[in-house]
């Protein structure tokens, strides 16, 4: 607008037949006018209604004089519809409905055919000017609280997350409390009660003291694994990555070989294989003896990603079977959650090979 207020200042010595006769005065009114429109229409911004019906009392009539100086020029027209736009920001709807009615009465001094349409033509002007400022203005609005509404909905998605971490920080806290606190306060109880007996001739009450305490530990580690699988993320590296930095803590000689070309695989189903190269490198470096490990892992099969660990060890022997331990049960029951199969190959003095089948 005051881009629009200097353009139209400019142009009021055009228009006009008679403004050689009026030029200065013309040009003096309005240039107080334009002053007032640019520096007076920021000063009284926000500032109350008292300021804004004062400024549209100043400007409207100021208007007149400025129209009447410059005989009709198109640049006081284009001034007062300055003024139409600046009372819809300034006053409530009727209020700018009323300046933008009355800016067309500065043609009743003209003669009675042509200031009758004059004025039905600047009253389209000042309508149109007055309706498509209150769209922009609603629009404008409406943006805002649209901002403001999305920047709260961000807060409550922010306040809905730390209460939903919150809770799982207290259930999980519960979890130990009641499981893991139970399991441990009764181990406590029972070593205690041993280390009582101890000294006395009845083996079988130590014994059954003990196997108690050993059972309560089991579920304890129970109850950590529980809230460690809570609490793990998923990890950031391939799948690939994971098994080679695996391989290398394996402490024996690991190579990793891949099969086909490694594709995305979902989380849950690269979680499990790596678990699986986990408890068959662990298992290998506890009881297998061996002096050399291979970890594949296969891609060849568009439905199907396979892991095995093979080892050049002892083997098992055929009165061990080859479910035993609760890692390789653990791992069974994961990947059939899965829709997958592990299976067991082995024999004595010819090594063993863990294979893991999981769709994907």
């Amino acid at each position: 607008m005051s881009v629009l207020t200097v353009v139209a200042y400019a142009t009021l010595p055009l228009g006009s037949s008679s403004y050689e006769q009026h030029l200065l005065p013309t040009m003096l009114v309005g240039l107080v006018y334009a002053l007032v429109a640019i520096f007076g229409f920021q000063l009284v911004q926000g500032r109350g209604r008292a300021f804004a019906v004062a400024y549209a009392c100043v400007q409207v009539p100021l208007g007149f004089v400025l129209f009447s100086f410059s005989g009709a020029a198109a640049g006081a027209v284009l001034l007062l519809v300055v003024l139409v736009s600046q009372s819809v920001l300034l006053l409530p709807t009727p209020g700018a409905a009323a300046v933008a009615a009355i800016i067309p009465l500065v043609h009743v001094n003209m003669a009675w055919p042509d200031g009758l349409w004059e004025g039905l033509n600047t009253l389209a002007v000042t309508t149109f000017t007055l309706v498509v400022t209150l769209l922009l203005v609603r629009e404008q609005r409406a943006r805002a609280e649209l901002a403001a509404a999305n920047e709260q909905l961000r807060g409550y998605a922010a306040q809905a997350e730390q209460l939903a971490t919150t809770q799982e920080r207290n259930r999980l806290a519960r979890d130990i409390h009641d499981g893991l606190g139970h399991h441990l306060t009764v181990v406590q109880m029972l070593l205690q009660a041993a280390r009582a007996v101890i000294d006395t001739a009845d083996p079988d009450r130590l014994d059954t003291m003990l196997a108690k305490a050993q059972d309560q530990s089991k579920q304890a580690l129970a109850e950590v694994r529980r809230s460690v699988a809570a609490l793990r993320e998923p990890r950031s590296e391939p799948l690939v990555d994971a098994l080679r930095v695996l391989a290398g803590e394996a402490g024996v000689p690991t190579g990793v070989e891949v099969r086909g070309a490694a594709r995305a695989i979902p989380v849950e189903v690269e979680e499990s294989l790596f678990r699986a190269a986990q408890e068959g490198l662990t298992n290998v470096r506890k009881h297998a003896g061996a002096s050399a490990v291979t970890v594949v892992l296969d891609f060849d099969r568009d439905d199907v990603v396979r892991l095995e660990v093979r080892d050049d060890g002892c083997g098992l022997s055929g009165d061990v079977p080859a479910d035993t331990g609760y890692g390789l049960v653990g791992l069974r029951e994961r990947v059939a959650n899965l829709g997958g199969r592990v299976s067991v190959d082995s024999a004595a003095d010819r090594g063993l090979t863990l294979t893991v089948e999981v769709p994907a």
